[in-house]
């Protein structure tokens, strides 16, 4: 959220040339294969990588194969599920409260945290939902980048695969249903909110 919410924030508001190359960047993820997207990652955050051998050579340790290294990974990876509905509340808010908060004196940062989040908040709450329940199910570029070490970066889409291959079926539908079922509570409760939200306050 802290890396999603200003790069949705200057998606809405720019009008930089940039702006349609970084928007099919930050929408990669959603058209690449996993493992394509976890193979880069895994150079790009490898101790020779771009990433990985600034963070070798300040912490001593490797990105790859670690918790922090399925950290970015998945900051990364599910961006996009953060960054969309952001940038379209964003632009829903338009410009009319912005220029009114200005003739009264706030500064931009104080618009952006006084009018355009609370009036965003929406996007927020879908951000939020949709970028951990994809973080949770993800399984190709987690398992290209972190591994599957037990305590560590084993999470539970790769302890599926491992029980379905071991044929452990009943292990693989436990842990299946518990996902299925935690998934649907939660956009369950997102689609809630926010009809709770649009019956509070009415277009």
């Amino acid at each position: 959220m802290v890396l999603g919410a200003p790069l949705a924030w200057w998606l809405a508001r720019t009008r930089s040339r940039w702006r349609v190359p970084v928007n099919a960047v930050v929408t990669l993820p959603l058209v690449l294969p996993p493992t394509v997207l976890g193979f880069y990652l895994l150079i790009l955050l490898g101790p020779n990588g771009a990433i990985g051998a600034p963070w070798v050579a300040l912490t001593g340790e490797t990105l790859t194969f670690s918790f922090t290294g399925l950290v970015v990974t998945s900051v990364l990876y599910s961006l996009p599920f953060v960054v969309q509905p952001l940038r379209d509340a964003f632009q829903a808010v338009g410009d009319g409260p912005l220029e009114a908060a200005a003739v009264l004196g706030a500064r931009p940062l104080d618009a952006f945290f006084t009018v355009a989040c609370p009036l965003a908040g929406r996007g927020f709450l879908s951000a939020a939902v949709l970028g951990f329940a994809h973080t949770l199910g993800e399984f190709g570029a987690v398992l290209m980048v972190g591994g599957s070490i037990p305590g560590e970066t084993r999470v539970v889409a790769i302890a599926i695969y491992e029980h379905v291959e071991t044929l452990d079926y009943a292990s693989a539908h436990a842990l299946s249903a518990g996902l299925l079922g935690f998934s649907f509570v939660t956009l369950l409760v997102l689609y809630g909110l926010n009809h709770g939200r649009r019956g509070a306050f009415p277009a």
